[in-house]
């Protein structure tokens, strides 16, 4: 298949999630200073400036998103119809760079920060469980310096203890046959007149 076909599939033919993905847009130098990436994804509430085409240079809000349009409508950015009235201009997020962004979704947020570059601090300090762990570990290497003879004895033990617990587990009951029911007898008895028949 030619490339070209598979490419207008990927922009034209894509599934919603992947359109989504397709309308981000540049970060201005400030913010991917502060949040250490060069794109997001666009935003109703996002302000972003047009870097390119007939509205280059302007500044606005972004009003309307469109994945079937594979644009971003601006606030004060529309086109006059022939029977009166304004509609918006969609432009596509590639010919955009984001200047400030809409923080109220806390996840959009926290994903931001958390892929901002993180300066070490202070070494974490122990907590009481990692203190419990170590002290099983110390146990541990006081029986490896245990002498043969007495590895000897723990191993006797080891194997005589096994057999005594199979001793004192009981057995388990064995279930009575239950008596031969009228269909069964009655089976029985079409058989048996079956075989004498041939």
């Amino acid at each position: 298949m030619k490339p070209t076909i598979i490419r207008n599939r990927q922009f034209f033919q894509a599934s919603n999630h992947v359109r989504s993905k397709q309308l981000g847009a540049a970060l201005s130098k400030e913010l991917r200073e502060k949040y250490g990436k060069r794109s997001a994804r666009v935003v109703e509430g996002d302000t972003i400036r047009i870097m390119r085409g007939e509205f280059k240079g302007i500044d606005g809000k972004v009003t309307q998103i469109s994945t079937e349009k594979n644009g971003i409508a601006v606030e004060g950015i529309k086109r006059e119809k022939l029977k009166g009235g304004n509609v918006d201009i969609y432009i596509h997020t590639s010919n955009v760079m984001i200047t400030g962004l809409n923080l109220d979704d806390k996840w959009r947020q926290n994903r931001l920060e958390g892929e901002a570059v993180k300066v070490a601090t202070e070494a974490p300090k122990e907590t009481p469980k990692e203190i419990a762990k170590e002290a099983p570990k110390k146990e541990e290497s006081l029986k490896l310096k245990e002498s043969p003879k007495q590895k000897e004895k723990l191993k006797e033990k080891s194997k005589e203890k096994p057999k005594e617990t199979a001793k004192e587990i009981p057995k388990p009951k064995e279930k009575a046959s239950k008596p031969a029911t009228k269909k069964t007898k009655q089976t029985k008895a079409a058989n048996q007149a079956k075989k004498e028949t041939k």
